[in-house]
């Protein structure tokens, strides 16, 4: 078994000494960039979910919203409870922020906001899968809302979990910005 300074250091002092070595960070600005870095993407959903969430809310005061069948009425709910939580979860780091702001918790602060945007993810995924549903049985019915959602779900779990956890450098390899770098280097 071949030894990586990853399984010999751990995780975080393997990281720590990466960015120390290879973007000559310190630890603080390494959270610093981490916590900038969270605020870009939660910017790229944070507006989407709101919009998603208040489109739903007001769906049930459409005419037409009574027509669903009791399972839609039922998708619906659950869709709602998805996409609030979502909203909850994605936009929480803003409040957590605002709370600790010049509290020098950093370090947490990053490491609690990272599992809230993942959190905030899946019940995306999980509204935006309910909402294709929806839209489905409302267009061509219970067989399609079937297929559309089993789609959205496949298609969620593929781009937004199983490609990127592939990404991810395994153990032992040398899968760095470097070694990216210098691959696309000799190509050209």
């Amino acid at each position: 078994m071949s030894s990586t300074r990853e399984e010999s250091t751990g995780p975080s002092e393997f990281h720590g000494a990466y960015n120390r070595e290879n973007r000559g960070e310190t630890p603080v600005q390494t959270l610093d960039r981490n916590w900038i870095s969270l605020l870009q993407e939660l910017r790229v959903v944070q507006t989407g979910v709101q919009l998603l969430t208040g489109f739903l809310l007001i769906l049930p005061f459409q005419e037409r919203f009574h027509r669903l069948p009791d399972y839609g009425k039922t998708v619906f709910m659950l869709t709602v409870v998805s996409a609030v939580a979502a909203t909850i979860l994605l936009v929480a780091p803003v409040a957590m922020h605002r709370l600790l702001f010049r509290r020098r918790a950093v370090a947490q602060l990053v490491a609690a906001a990272h599992r809230s945007a993942v959190a905030g993810l899946i019940f995306l995924g999980l509204a935006m899968t309910g909402v294709v549903v929806l839209v489905a049985e409302v267009v061509m019915g219970g067989a399609a809302a079937a297929v559309g959602g089993s789609v959205a779900g496949v298609a969620f779990v593929s781009m937004w979990v199983v490609v990127p956890l592939r990404m991810r450098p395994r153990a032992g390899t040398q899968n760095t910005d470097e070694s990216y770098v210098d691959a696309s280097k000799n190509k050209s």
